[in-house]
């Protein structure tokens, strides 16, 4: 009967264990980015930095959430891992603006080591047991693990230049859609690429990560999926400056 007793324990001990990893393993919910963002953001992608500083509470929840829920690849789909990593890349980004607001630029957010590191670079992430930066989320992470270019028109580093941010969180169960709408809005937004048949001026992005756009073609078959104009093979190709200045609904001190 003891060892019975004993046998009954132990077992319902792995059990709790089991139920407690799974549970924690289970996807986060993205309810409350996805209201924030429909509260916070314009249509036209700009933000209202100060809505989010006065909604702080919630954005501190969704962001206690994510630092609870770091993505298990036994435990969720590649498309639930990446909508995760693009939702926190987007949401720390304001964080990391709400904390320093007002500025003028993200790049006006000093790191410890001036000249070596850039904003980019500072570690304030918390997820689980580990600590990440931006650089971490988006290099070693979004592009090194995901195969998908149009993830550069998904994050947002809270610049003018930017692919908008989007009034939507990214859920697994649409994320194809998304990101092709963000493709597609992007490479339409003549502020940020104007484009012709014969010649395109285009966003410096597309410059930076252009061996992400060409691993299954050339720079103009990757553009043609979503660009509203049918761009000839032997365009023109020029591109644009980046404007650094912050992607706020107010003017800074206003």
């Amino acid at each position: 009967m003891k060892n019975l007793l004993l046998l009954i324990i132990t077992l319902t001990m792995i059990s709790c264990k089991v139920s407690k990893f799974k549970g924690e393993s289970s996807p986060v919910s993205h309810t409350i980015w996805d209201s924030l963002l429909m509260a916070h953001v314009a249509d036209n992608g700009l933000v209202d930095y100060q809505g989010f500083i006065q909604d702080s509470a919630r954005l501190n929840q969704y962001l206690t959430a994510l630092s609870t829920h770091h993505p298990n690849d036994k435990f969720w789909t590649e498309d639930e891992q990446l909508a995760y990593w693009l939702n926190a890349y987007n949401a720390y980004t304001i964080k990391l603006i709400t904390d320093h607001y007002p500025v003028a630029s993200i790049k006006d957010i000093k790191p410890g080591v001036s000249f070596v590191n850039s904003v980019w670079d500072i570690k304030f992430i918390n997820i689980e047991s580990r600590t990440y930066d931006l650089n971490n989320i988006e290099h070693g992470i979004i592009r090194k693990q995901f195969d998908e270019p149009r993830i550069h028109f998904a994050v947002n580093c809270a610049s003018i230049s930017c692919p908008k941010l989007q009034q939507r969180a990214y859920t697994a169960k649409n994320l194809d859609q998304q990101l092709t709408r963000a493709a597609k809005e992007f490479l339409s937004d003549s502020s940020k690429n104007k484009i012709t048949e014969t010649k395109i001026e285009i966003s410096p992005i597309i410059k930076w990560f252009s061996g992400d756009f060409t691993k299954n073609g050339n720079l103009i078959d990757f553009l043609n999926q979503y660009s509203p104009v049918n761009i000839n093979n032997n365009a023109t190709i020029i591109y644009q400056t980046y404007d650094w200045n912050l992607n706020d609904t107010k003017s800074v001190g206003g």
